[in-house]
Protein backbone atom coordinates (compact mmCIF):
# COMPACT_ATOMS: atom_id res chain seq x y z
CA UNK A 1 0.00 0.00 0.00
CA UNK A 2 1.31 3.41 -1.00
CA UNK A 3 0.87 6.40 1.30
CA UNK A 4 2.54 9.69 2.11
CA UNK A 5 2.61 12.20 4.94
CA UNK A 6 2.21 15.70 3.54
CA UNK A 7 2.28 19.17 5.04
CA UNK A 8 -0.42 21.68 4.16
CA UNK A 9 -1.26 24.84 6.09
CA UNK A 10 1.24 24.03 8.83
CA UNK A 11 -0.43 20.68 9.60
CA UNK A 12 0.46 17.13 8.62
CA UNK A 13 -1.92 14.78 6.82
CA UNK A 14 -1.78 11.10 5.87
CA UNK A 15 -2.56 10.80 2.15
CA UNK A 16 -3.51 7.57 0.36
CA UNK A 17 -4.37 7.32 -3.34
CA UNK A 18 -8.13 7.47 -3.93
CA UNK A 19 -9.03 8.79 -0.46
CA UNK A 20 -10.25 12.26 0.48
CA UNK A 21 -8.68 14.72 2.91
CA UNK A 22 -10.01 17.82 4.58
CA UNK A 23 -7.25 20.44 4.69
CA UNK A 24 -7.47 24.05 5.85
CA UNK A 25 -9.34 26.22 3.36
CA UNK A 26 -7.49 26.93 0.11
CA UNK A 27 -8.70 29.59 -2.36
CA UNK A 28 -9.43 27.09 -5.16
CA UNK A 29 -12.47 26.21 -7.25
CA UNK A 30 -14.16 22.81 -7.23
CA UNK A 31 -12.55 20.53 -9.82
CA UNK A 32 -9.23 22.40 -9.79
CA UNK A 33 -5.99 20.40 -9.48
CA UNK A 34 -3.56 20.98 -6.61
CA UNK A 35 -0.03 19.66 -5.93
CA UNK A 36 1.43 19.15 -2.48
CA UNK A 37 5.24 19.23 -2.81
CA UNK A 38 5.96 19.17 0.93
CA UNK A 39 6.12 15.37 1.29
CA UNK A 40 7.64 14.47 4.67
CA UNK A 41 7.39 10.67 4.45
CA UNK A 42 6.74 8.23 1.64
CA UNK A 43 5.95 4.53 2.01
CA UNK A 44 5.63 2.13 -0.91
CA UNK A 45 5.73 -1.68 -0.90
CA UNK A 46 7.32 -1.85 2.54
CA UNK A 47 10.03 0.72 1.71
CA UNK A 48 9.87 3.90 3.75
CA UNK A 49 11.61 7.14 2.76
CA UNK A 50 11.83 9.79 5.43
CA UNK A 51 12.60 13.33 4.26
CA UNK A 52 15.22 15.59 5.68
CA UNK A 53 13.08 17.72 5.91
CA UNK A 54 11.28 16.65 2.69
CA UNK A 55 11.52 13.70 0.32
CA UNK A 56 13.26 14.93 -2.84
CA UNK A 57 11.27 14.58 -6.04
CA UNK A 58 8.06 13.43 -4.33
CA UNK A 59 4.69 15.12 -4.75
CA UNK A 60 1.03 14.38 -4.14
CA UNK A 61 -1.47 15.35 -6.85
CA UNK A 62 -5.07 15.97 -5.80
CA UNK A 63 -8.34 17.42 -7.05
CA UNK A 64 -10.60 19.79 -5.10
CA UNK A 65 -13.91 18.04 -4.42
CA UNK A 66 -15.71 20.65 -2.27
CA UNK A 67 -15.40 23.64 0.03
CA UNK A 68 -16.98 22.59 3.34
CA UNK A 69 -17.64 23.95 6.82
CA UNK A 70 -17.25 22.08 10.09
CA UNK A 71 -20.08 22.01 12.64
CA UNK A 72 -20.51 25.18 14.68
CA UNK A 73 -18.69 25.41 17.99
CA UNK A 74 -20.25 27.53 20.74
CA UNK A 75 -17.87 29.37 23.07
CA UNK A 76 -19.72 30.52 26.20
CA UNK A 77 -17.94 32.47 28.94
CA UNK A 78 -19.70 32.86 32.26
CA UNK A 79 -18.65 34.28 35.61
CA UNK A 80 -21.20 33.61 38.37
CA UNK A 81 -22.49 36.51 40.51
CA UNK A 82 -20.82 39.04 38.17
CA UNK A 83 -23.49 39.39 35.43
CA UNK A 84 -20.86 38.41 32.87
CA UNK A 85 -21.95 36.25 29.93
CA UNK A 86 -20.36 36.10 26.47
CA UNK A 87 -21.56 33.79 23.73
CA UNK A 88 -19.56 33.38 20.53
CA UNK A 89 -19.59 30.82 17.77
CA UNK A 90 -17.01 29.56 15.34
CA UNK A 91 -17.29 27.49 12.17
CA UNK A 92 -14.03 26.33 10.58
CA UNK A 93 -13.78 26.18 6.78
CA UNK A 94 -12.05 23.29 5.01
CA UNK A 95 -11.21 22.27 1.47
CA UNK A 96 -12.00 18.63 0.70
CA UNK A 97 -9.51 17.14 -1.77
CA UNK A 98 -9.31 13.70 -3.38
CA UNK A 99 -5.78 12.29 -3.68
CA UNK A 100 -5.30 11.24 -7.31
CA UNK A 101 -1.65 10.20 -7.39
CA UNK A 102 1.46 9.97 -5.26
CA UNK A 103 4.39 10.57 -7.62
CA UNK A 104 8.10 10.04 -7.07
CA UNK A 105 10.85 11.23 -9.40
CA UNK A 106 13.45 8.50 -9.76
CA UNK A 107 17.10 9.53 -9.34
CA UNK A 108 19.00 9.77 -12.61
CA UNK A 109 22.11 7.68 -13.22
CA UNK A 110 25.40 9.30 -14.22
CA UNK A 111 25.49 10.17 -17.87
CA UNK A 112 28.20 8.87 -20.19
CA UNK A 113 29.32 12.44 -20.92
CA UNK A 114 30.14 12.98 -17.21
CA UNK A 115 32.32 9.86 -17.25
CA UNK A 116 34.11 11.10 -20.37
CA UNK A 117 34.75 14.50 -18.75
CA UNK A 118 36.40 12.84 -15.77
CA UNK A 119 38.63 10.82 -18.13
CA UNK A 120 39.55 13.95 -20.08
CA UNK A 121 40.56 15.82 -16.93
CA UNK A 122 42.82 12.90 -16.04
CA UNK A 123 44.48 13.10 -19.47
CA UNK A 124 45.51 16.75 -18.89
CA UNK A 125 47.65 15.76 -15.92
CA UNK A 126 50.01 13.62 -18.02
CA UNK A 127 53.72 14.55 -17.95
CA UNK A 128 55.23 16.72 -20.70
CA UNK A 129 57.13 15.31 -23.69
CA UNK A 130 60.76 14.11 -23.33
CA UNK A 131 62.46 17.18 -24.84
CA UNK A 132 60.30 19.77 -23.04
CA UNK A 133 61.56 21.26 -19.81
CA UNK A 134 59.04 21.59 -16.98
CA UNK A 135 58.54 25.15 -15.69
CA UNK A 136 58.70 24.94 -11.89
CA UNK A 137 59.02 28.63 -11.00
CA UNK A 138 55.92 30.50 -9.88
CA UNK A 139 54.76 33.77 -11.43
CA UNK A 140 55.78 35.74 -8.31
CA UNK A 141 59.31 34.34 -8.46
CA UNK A 142 59.61 35.34 -12.13
CA UNK A 143 58.58 38.93 -11.33
CA UNK A 144 61.25 39.18 -8.62
CA UNK A 145 63.94 38.10 -11.08
CA UNK A 146 62.96 40.60 -13.76
CA UNK A 147 62.79 43.66 -11.46
CA UNK A 148 66.15 45.25 -10.67
CA UNK A 149 66.77 48.04 -8.16
CA UNK A 150 66.87 51.59 -9.57
CA UNK A 151 70.10 52.45 -7.70
CA UNK A 152 73.66 51.98 -8.98
CA UNK A 153 74.43 48.99 -6.83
Amino acid sequence: MKYAVIEAGGKQYLAREGETLEVDRMPLEVGQKVEFKEVLLLAEDGKVQVGAPQVKGAKVEATVVAQVKAPKIIVFKYIPKERYRRKRGHRQQYTRVRVDRIAVAKPRAKKASEAEKSKASGAKKQPAAKGAKADTKSAAAKKKQTKKPAGGE
